[in-house]
């Protein structure tokens, strides 16, 4: 796992994390209308959804957190 929660203070319930999540990790709670961790299991570190996140919500766990890797740059 590497995602390891979303701050529900600091997510401005944007969705972008959810839209970058090639691994749909990460969801909309309809109620609460924040994005949520569904299927940590899932998590591939690509790490874009800590990127695309404009408040910082979101918290990797310390143990398989690597650098945002793009193959063209």
């Amino acid at each position: 796992m590497a995602v390891e929660s979303i701050n529900p203070q600091l997510c401005s319930g944007c969705g972008a994390c959810v839209l970058s999540c090639p691994a749909d990790v990460l969801r909309m709670d309809k109620a609460l209308k924040k994005a949520v961790v569904r299927y940590p299991e899932e998590c591939v570190v690509y790490c874009w959804c800590v990127a695309e996140c404009p408040t910082d919500a979101i918290t990797l766990t310390p143990k398989r957190t690597a650098r945002l890797f793009t193959s063209w740059g």
